[in-house]
């Protein structure tokens, strides 16, 4: 039984989880301050991903991150190894399939935190990097933890993007979801049953921690 695809696949969903913590932090502060149409278009791009379909937000990845593609040019005009059918290109590819699920919790946690908390600390001398680790961060602590555990789960997940980035490739593109497929396929349905059951088992353990650490933040506040 190979159990590398689950390797692969947690490692991609690690990954892709921590670079959208990064990343969707200054996006979201930025989304709920501005107001008007800019904003519902902004929101509009940001959700595209939930509503497009998976093959489809892949071939365009594939399009331009391709060695001749808008994006794989420049990169590899830099000296770096294509995107395409590797691990730098599917983990690009989940930031961007599964952005919505981040920066939405986050925004709306901003917003409901409103600028007040911030302000009544840069009143007291506290700057910008202050204020966010030592006011904002605490106070939406559980946002980021229910935006985490979506990203996460929904990296998981990943069927689509991942075959048309990353290819079928043992060892170094193939998740857990594509080689499950791959068993049905030549009907082993022994292995397809055990990865899908290390799957369910694992992401019922998360989400049950999750919702545990959830449920002990709402107690606390």
């Amino acid at each position: 039984m190979d159990f590398q695809p689950l390797w692969i696949t947690f490692k991609i969903a690690f990954l892709t989880t921590v670079i959208l913590i990064v990343l969707s932090t200054p996006l979201a502060l930025w989304l709920a301050k501005i107001q008007g149409k800019k904003k519902a278009v902004l929101e509009a791009v940001v959700a595209l991903p939930l509503v497009l379909p998976p093959t489809v937000l892949g071939f365009y990845f594939l399009v331009l991150l391709s060695p001749t593609g808008y994006l794989g040019s420049i990169w590899a005009s830099f000296g770096f190894s294509p995107l395409t059918f590797s691990l730098s290109g599917v983990v690009i590819g989940s930031i961007i399939y599964s952005l919505p699920f981040m920066v939405q919790p986050l925004m709306q946690g901003f917003e409901q935190l409103g600028r007040r908390p911030s302000e009544v600390a840069a009143t007291l001398g506290a700057g910008p990097l202050d204020r966010f680790f030592s006011v904002t961060l605490p106070l939406t602590k559980r946002q980021y933890l229910l935006g985490a555990t979506l990203a996460f789960a929904h990296t998981v997940g990943e069927f689509g993007v991942v075959l048309m980035i990353g290819g079928n490739i043992p060892g170094v593109t193939q998740v857990a979801s594509i080689a499950i497929y791959d068993h049905v396929e030549q009907m082993e349905y022994t292995q397809a049953h055990v990865l899908s059951l290390i799957m369910l088992i694992l992401s019922l353990t998360v989400l049950t921690i999750v919702y545990g650490m959830n449920r002990r933040m709402e107690v606390k506040a």
